[in-house]
């Protein structure tokens, strides 16, 4: 039994993985998708069935349009069938055997045993300016706000108060927070539907003491060290949120972040789904989930931004595949982020005594 693996990166979007199990003959037995798309659902077990019943279809070879016409529920962002199926192509058309050792051969872009498909979603178009609607609603929100800056707690901590702060919000048994985090110790957060093993060295992640820890929320993985990024938690009831599209919720949620770091001098803009930049590179991305309880419910989002960076260590912990980086206008994942320090010369306390000062302002 062999293991392979192809990928599709939606250009301006999220990424799809496939991995394929094939017998010696070549046909493909069970897969399993993965990335660092999100689903928004009324509870993991529909995500999980959704999943499950497109990886049956694949491996039948049924459609997968039926499949997700048949989970109402359910809505898949920054990816859609036609990239699922390209990624499943992929892998089973791959000749190359997995590496030993290392995770599913990869098959995107760049390897000659990739199909020619073109990827199916195209989200960086340019998008209206909606700041006077997104600054009204912030203004309904910002009386009922509690803003925390927490002390520094371990990952495992840190994922399961995100969560569980959110179902309070949705339950009603929290006011809507802002949390600004404190981090315990070095990790590499993963997004909901990753796979550990493809996105992180898990070796060396051990060895230079990373834990490798699953947030609730769908997206890519991050690199953490306390002290070099700044990272903050919305949790507000679904009503700051109704009306508008889960793609533009991003920009709404993250409104007040751009515009406090516009007056640090920065010129902050959104890009693509869920990433804040500047002309100068990546500085930070963002991930959301909805947690429906009742008539009420909550918006959880939250953004990790680079502060400082150490650029070796994290290219020797994450791995990054050619095809993530394939609508990219460069191919490395460290050349890419800019961290904020050497855009403003500020120390992070400043940094974030400004940010929790705007809501005071």
């Amino acid at each position: 039994m062999q293991m392979r693996h192809g990928e599709c990166k939606t250009v301006g979007s999220k990424l799809v993985a496939v991995t394929v199990s094939v017998d010696d003959d070549g046909t493909a037995q069970s897969c399993h998708i993965s990335g660092d798309f999100f689903i928004e659902s009324v509870s993991d077990a529909e995500s999980h069935a959704l999943l499950h019943d497109l990886e049956r279809a694949l491996i039948s070879d049924d459609s997968l349009r039926s499949v997700l016409d048949a989970h109402p529920s359910c809505q898949i962002i920054g990816t859609d069938e036609i990239a699922i199926k390209t990624a499943y192509s992929r892998a089973v058309s791959s000749n190359l055997p997995p590496l030993a050792g290392a995770p599913a051969q990869r098959v995107g872009v760049g390897s000659p045993d990739a199909p020619n498909i073109p990827a199916s979603i195209n989200t960086q178009t340019k998008q209206p300016d909606k700041s006077s609607e997104y600054r009204e609603r912030w203004n309904a929100l910002k009386p009922q706000l509690t803003v925390i800056h927490g002390h520094p707690r371990t990952p495992d901590e840190q994922m399961a108060i995100d969560e569980t702060w959110a179902r309070e919000v949705a339950a009603g048994t929290r006011q809507p927070t802002i949390r600004l985090w404190e981090w315990a110790g070095p990790a590499v957060v993963i997004g909901r539907f990753q796979s550990a093993q493809d996105e992180v060295n898990l070796d060396i992640a051990k060895q230079l003491g990373f834990d490798v820890v699953r947030r609730c929320t769908g997206g890519g993985a991050m690199f953490i060290e306390p002290g070099n990024t700044i990272t903050y938690s919305l949790y507000a009831p679904l009503d700051f949120v109704q009306g508008v599209s889960i793609e533009e919720s991003y920009r709404l949620c993250d409104w007040w972040l751009v515009e406090a770091l516009r007056e640090l001098g920065l010129d902050v803009r959104f890009a693509g789904l869920n990433d804040i930049a500047s002309q100068y590179g990546k500085i930070g991305g963002a991930a959301q989930r909805r947690f429906p309880v009742g008539s009420g419910g909550a918006v959880l989002h939250h953004v990790t931004m680079a502060y400082d960076i150490d650029a070796a260590k994290m290219s020797r912990v994450l791995n990054t595949s050619r095809e993530k980086m394939s609508d990219k206008a460069v191919k490395s994942a460290v050349k890419r982020v800019d961290p904020m320090k050497s855009q403003t010369g500020l120390s992070r306390e400043h940094i974030v005594e400004h940010l929790i000062d705007w809501f005071a302002a």
